[in-house]
């Protein structure tokens, strides 16, 4: 693990938000907007896309799958990132992955000494909060950062008067 260097001279602390297609995604992008626009700070938002079948009969296929992935990886970013300028004037980072959505987020955070806190929203839905949010609270004894779990149902007056 690296050691975390968001307070040493040339460095800023980074919220890192997992940007998917929940609907309690935007809970957690306003929290961080508010937060890193009040702390001074910066935020990298991450979209994970599953990766595809590299069969060579079907490559093509794939690589058609592939555009298309990267298109609306692309466009919720873009979606986000205008979001979190218009809370608090903030533009974030983005970074496109493919993989497994854990081993990716455990992935950038390993590479980037700033980024400090993991921002995720739980889903209010009867399954539970989501399946992201519960295998980083599984493995929150080991996780190489601190993490908000940002609760879904919240408005903005809510989550402004916490941020």
């Amino acid at each position: 693990m690296i050691k975390r260097r968001s307070y040493e001279a040339g460095h800023k602390r980074k919220y890192l938000v997992v940007i998917d297609d929940t609907e309690e995604c935007d809970r957690a992008v306003f929290w961080a907007a508010k937060r890193a626009g009040r702390t001074k700070s910066q935020i990298v938002m991450l979209r994970v896309i599953e990766p595809g079948d590299r069969n060579q009969q079907w490559l093509g296929v794939a690589d058609i799958m592939k555009a298309e992935q990267q298109e609306a990886a692309n466009a919720a970013l873009d979606k986000f990132a205008a979001r979190t300028k218009q809370i608090a004037d903030i533009t974030p980072d983005r970074v496109i992955r493919e993989g497994d959505a854990l081993a990716e987020i455990v992935k950038l955070i390993d590479e980037d000494a700033d980024i400090g806190i993991l921002v995720l929203a739980a889903g209010t839905g009867k399954e539970g909060p989501g399946p992201l949010v519960s295998s980083v609270a599984k493995n929150a004894g080991t996780f190489p950062i601190a993490f908000a779990i940002v609760p879904g149902h919240l408005n903005d007056d809510d989550l402004e008067a916490m941020a």
